[in-house]
């Protein structure tokens, strides 16, 4: 399959959890899930490569994100929503692969060691592991809680991310409409619900001996991918997440930030599909990974913030 389905699902709050869905019905399932403030887009290429490699891909958009539902009550706990993303998951079926890059990697550790959770057969964090870095982590909250009123133009928008991320301002915006709304009063606003970032829900993912606790009672394989320029997890931050999880596979990748599969997406990508086929093979013959780094900006894909 060389496009992906756009499906809605039960899911968040009362509401409907919305994915882009590709590959075989039959096959292992990859769950992509996305950083804070992005939606399921962020993942460039990498949905539609795993679905042409044999797996069947699941792009989701998070709560409070794109379209899936937002909280009737703003409630974006860890807590809630690895129990809901535990419902979601098991309607899925096995085998069953989490990917999940700073917020879902979160979420992805607190649910894999919920008793209620359906069994995780790999278990890939991008850029985020338990224990992570204040200063990179207070520099996405910024990002995250400027500009509540939105941007005038799109060029506005791309100028903000460009700063974030310390790349040039994309030439063509318009890709940031797939993670900005215009509202009524002609602003564009993002497409996630600000309240994600009030204190009350900042502070519950603020825990690293939780996240610690949770991912040691996760016994299957593991990978943590870094980004190399990444002010989230530091070198010192990877060695220590090696040394206290001696079985994960660690992968760093040269030139990518934060935004790992923005930055270099084809590079991680062949990463994610060389691990997932030793652990979690796919069910039918699957094409070559990507090798090449890509140079695309994760912008252009449409995943602006962290």
């Amino acid at each position: 399959m060389d496009v992906a389905e756009r499906r809605e699902f039960c899911g968040f709050d009362g509401g409907s959890w919305v994915a882009d869905v590709a590959g075989p019905e039959a096959a292992p399932t990859v769950l992509l899930l996305h950083g804070g403030g992005q939606t399921r887009h962020a993942w460039g290429g990498t949905a539609l490569a795993m679905a042409q490699a044999g797996w069947r891909s699941v792009a989701l958009d998070l709560p409070g994100h794109g379209e899936s539902a937002w909280s009737v009550h703003g409630d974006y706990r860890i807590e809630t929503m690895s129990r809901d993303m535990a419902r979601f998951c098991h309607a899925l079926g096995s085998p069953l692969a989490l990917v999940g890059a700073s917020l879902g990697g979160m979420i992805g550790m607190a649910m894999a060691a919920r008793s209620d959770a359906p069994p995780i057969a790999a278990l890939a964090l991008v850029d985020i592991a338990p224990r992570v870095e204040a200063k990179g982590v207070d520099r996405i909250v910024e990002f995250m809680r400027a500009h509540p009123d939105g941007f005038a133009t799109l060029q506005d928008a791309a100028r903000h991310i460009a700063s974030y991320r310390g790349r040039p301002v994309m030439a063509h915006p318009r890709g940031l409409q797939k993670n900005l709304r215009l509202n009524r009063a002609g602003r564009w606003t993002w497409h996630w619900d600000q309240r994600l970032m009030n204190d009350e829900n900042h502070n519950h993912r603020n825990d690293p001996a939780f996240f610690e606790r949770a991912l040691a009672r996760y016994a299957g394989p593991l990978m943590l991918v870094r980004g190399a320029r990444s002010d989230v997890i530091s070198p010192a931050g990877a060695e220590q997440f090696q040394q206290t999880f001696p079985q994960a596979r660690f992968v760093a990748l040269p030139g990518a930030g934060h935004m790992v599969a923005g930055d270099a997406n084809d590079a991680f990508t062949a990463s994610l599909i060389e691990f997932l086929r030793e652990v979690m093979p796919p069910s039918t013959p699957s094409a070559p990974a990507p090798s090449e780094p890509s140079t695309t900006l994760s912008a252009a894909n449409g995943d602006p913030a962290p």
